[in-house]
C-alpha cells in the first residue's frame, strides 16, 4: 500500500466495512463518514498480515447536522443501526456540536473536525457513494497511517495545552500491543 489509490482499493475489498458503509448510507445523513480507529484497524490488521481483523471497540459514524444538534437524535441513529446489523458497536456522532465537548471553536464539516482529531491516524474517514465508489477523507493525509506512525495532529503537538490527552490515549490505547511493528511519535515532526 502505496498511496490514497491503493488505501481505497483495500478498502473497497473488505466485504464487511461495505456492508457497513450501506448501512450507515441508509440513513441518508449530511456529510457522513465512517472513520477514526475502525479504519485504522482494518489498515493496520492488512499490514501485520494478520489473518482476522482485531476486535474493534466501536464504529465511528461522523456526520454534520447543525440543524438537529441534539445528543439524543444520536441515540435515535444508532438504534437504527443495531437494528440494521446488530453485532456492531455502533458510535454515532453528529460533529455540528462535538466542538462543545471537545472545547474547541465549532468545525465547518465532518473533515474538518477529523483534523481535529488526536492522532494522524485516527484522522480519516471514508464513505459510499451513490455510483458504489468510495471517497476517502484524510485531512492530514494517509503517511502516516500506511507508514504505520502514531502521532499527534497539529491541535495535539508537544506544545498544546492538548498534548497531554494525546500521551493519555497512547497509554490508555496501547496500540503497540496489537500492532508491535507501529512506530510511536510524541511530537507532530518527526
Amino acid at each position: 500500500m502505496t498511496d490514497e489509490q491503493d488505501l481505497v482499493h483495500f478498502l473497497k475489498q473488505d466485504a464487511e466495512l461495505i456492508k457497513l458503509l450501506h448501512a450507515v448510507a441508509n440513513l441518508d445523513l449530511p456529510d457522513c463518514w465512517i472513520c477514526a480507529g475502525y479504519i485504522r484497524s482494518k489498515v493496520w490488521d492488512h499490514l501485520h498480515g494478520y489473518e482476522t481483523s482485531t476486535k474493534t471497540d466501536d464504529v465511528d459514524v461522523i456526520y454534520f447536522d447543525p440543524n438537529q444538534p441534539e445528543e439524543a437524535v444520536e441515540k435515535q441513529l444508532e438504534e437504527r443501526l443495531f437494528r440494521l446489523i446488530p453485532d456492531v458497536p455502533w458510535s454515532v456522532k453528529n460533529q455540528a456540536r462535538m466542538h462543545h465537548v471537545n472545547n474547541l471553536p465549532p468545525y465547518a464539516s465532518s473533515v474538518d473536525a477529523l483534523a481535529h482529531f488526536p492522532e494522524t491516524v485516527t484522522a480519516i474517514g471514508v464513505r459510499l457513494q451513490s455510483d458504489g465508489s468510495l471517497i476517502l477523507a484524510a485531512p492530514h493525509g494517509i503517511h502516516d497511517l500506511i507508514n504505520m506512525h502514531v502521532i499527534p495532529t497539529p491541535l495535539f503537538d508537544s506544545n498544546s495545552s492538548k498534548h497531554p490527552i494525546y500521551l493519555e490515549r497512547l497509554q490508555q490505547k496501547n496500540w503497540s500491543a496489537k500492532w508491535p511493528n507501529i512506530t510511536i511519535h510524541t511530537s507532530f515532526s518527526y
